[in-house]
């Protein structure tokens, strides 16, 4: 592909496929790393279990996780007409960021998707909630609207209880749409990787879901270098592209924490990374634009280094990727900052390059997403060998299905 509009111009109808439902994975296997692991070499297709993937990763490489945990995120109010409304949080509004709207007590506000709204026209819903022994009122009221959602506005009578401890309390885990069940207790664990820390997903970064400390003590054995970085998924994450085309399909904004030490091991080793799922992909290859603005923009704020959907194609930058990991360093350096914190929209579809991202360790995509189109772009198109596999030996799809190590 030459140009932008030859990759806005990808009829998503292309990467489409069958997947019967009794081939998407309801449950993970009792044991995470004895999943299958699809093995893609250069073009040859293979399979082993998961337990044995370090065998696969080269000794002394950099290997990239996303610790993002996944947030109790949907609320239940019952109106007194008894009418059941759904508040399922996005992102934080006031304060905006992640980690201090948890720790707020009192009140806050979030963006967020509301089930059954008609219902609920005025007014605010409250229900009675007990968190560390004591009873609380927790409060939601309608304030606004904003692009993604509606403003939402919490409260509670306790000060003592932060607004994570609250949703912990109160909220359910939101499992995937496409499982077709209501959430269990255990998901509350097989739904969070065994590394996860930073809470703000809606959707867990699901590749990571395979790892034990069986298998990162394997990877640490063989002097793999293991570093975290943080990208909160978003609900967008299972949108399908509805569009004819993927022009007219917008991405979800999410938002990136990554530590300086990251950007360090980055050069250490290269500027190349094995990614431990897409989430993983976005968020490293997203470096590289950020970096980019950093030479002609060097006191951009967050905001400004935010990664447009279209950038990669659009202003395809001209500087080597060691220049552009520098150039945030730098950019650290000048403003006293001990990480990164912006956001991302970059859409990675065939036709676009990869800078950082050399392996990827990933799961089964639904038909007709953008996590399938990242894939093909990783294989240059050689997606349907891959899938054409996984659906003839037996492979379980999706979020708590089996995994691959794609290495083109």
């Amino acid at each position: 592909m030459d140009n932008m509009q030859d990759t806005k111009n990808i009829s998503i109808g292309e990467y489409d496929y069958p997947l019967p439902d009794n081939r998407i994975a309801k449950f993970p296997l009792t044991r995470r790393d004895q999943s299958k692991l699809l093995l893609y070499n250069k073009g040859v297709v293979s399979e082993d279990v998961f337990a044995n993937l370090p065998k696969y990763i080269p000794d002394n490489a950099l290997m990239v996780f996303n610790n993002t945990k996944v947030i109790m995120a949907r609320l239940l109010f019952r109106k007194t007409t008894g009418a059941l409304i759904e508040v399922f949080l996005l992102e934080p509004l006031q304060p905006a960021d992640y980690q201090v709207a948890f720790q707020t007590s009192g009140a806050c506000e979030w963006c967020c998707l509301v089930g059954n709204l008609k219902k609920w026209k005025e007014g605010p819903l409250e229900r009675m909630v007990e968190v560390n022994g004591k009873k609380t009122v927790f409060t939601a009221t309608r304030v606004g609207e904003t692009k993604t959602g509606q403003r939402i506005a919490f409260s509670w009578d306790n000060e003592e209880v932060s607004f994570a401890e609250l949703i912990d309390a109160v909220g359910e885990l939101p499992i995937p749409p496409y499982l077709n069940r209501e959430s269990q207790e255990s998901d509350k664990t097989t739904y969070q990787t065994v590394y996860s820390k930073i809470k703000g997903s809606v959707a867990a970064p699901t590749a990571g879901l395979h790892f034990t400390q069986e298998v990162l003590q394997a990877l640490d054995a063989k002097g793999v270098d293991r570093e975290e970085i943080t990208l909160h998924v978003g609900a967008g994450t299972f949108k399908p592209v509805k569009s004819a085309s993927i022009e007219g399909h917008e991405m979800h904004t999410e938002h990136i924490y990554v530590n300086r030490s990251t950007f360090e091991k980055l050069l250490a080793h290269g500027c190349e990374a094995v990614a431990v799922g897409t989430t993983s992909v976005r968020t490293l290859e997203s470096l590289y634009y950020i970096g980019a603005k950093l030479v002609s923009n060097p006191n951009a704020t967050p905001d400004e280094l935010h990664v447009n959907q279209w950038e990669p194609y659009e202003n395809a930058p001209d500087i080597p990727v060691d220049r552009a990991i520098r150039e945030i360093l730098d950019y650290l350096d000048r403003n006293g900052a001990t990480a990164l914190r912006t956001s991302t929209q970059i859409i990675i579809a065939p036709g676009y390059v990869y800078k950082i991202v050399k392996r990827l360790v990933t799961n089964f995509h639904q038909p007709k997403s953008t996590l399938l189109l990242l894939v093909s772009a990783f294989v240059k198109g050689d997606w349907r060998k891959i899938y054409d596999y996984a659906l003839t030996h037996d492979f379980r799809f999706l979020s708590y299905g089996d995994s691959s190590l794609i290495m083109p």
